[in-house]
């Protein structure tokens, strides 16, 4: 595996990771792009690069699909309030609707109807 190959694949599974414990509670909130550098043992620079010469994007993209992704995923499996799942995203329910929306083109709660019809 290139070098290249082993940070992108590094940087998923630690953003997978991280996620799943600022949902749990166990992180109190997201870690910015340059922290994340820093676990993996790069430069902010470096790994910004990295990840768009592997896949064509910047590492923020990635991050931000994966948020939506687990919050599909909690709008559709659990009876939270959308405020709830903001509050667990560690986001002002407001902001997390606009950030769902410009993500998706539909808010958190025209997904939940929409899927569960």
């Amino acid at each position: 595996m290139k070098r290249s190959e082993e940070i992108t694949h590094k940087y998923f599974n630690f953003l997978e990771n991280h996620i799943q414990q600022v949902i749990s509670g166990a992180v109190p909130e997201f870690m910015e792009v340059n922290e994340i550098a820093g676990k993996l043992a790069v430069s902010h620079k470096h790994l910004t690069d990295t990840i768009k010469k592997e896949t064509g994007q910047h590492p923020c993209y990635f991050y931000d699909e994966e948020i939506i992704r687990c919050a599909r995923q909690m709008l559709v499996d659990s009876d939270k309030s959308v405020a709830e799942i903001a509050r667990i995203f560690t986001y002002d329910p407001s902001n997390f609707s606009k950030f769902f929306k410009k993500m998706t083109g539909e808010t958190p709660g025209d997904f939940r109807k929409s899927f569960k019809k």
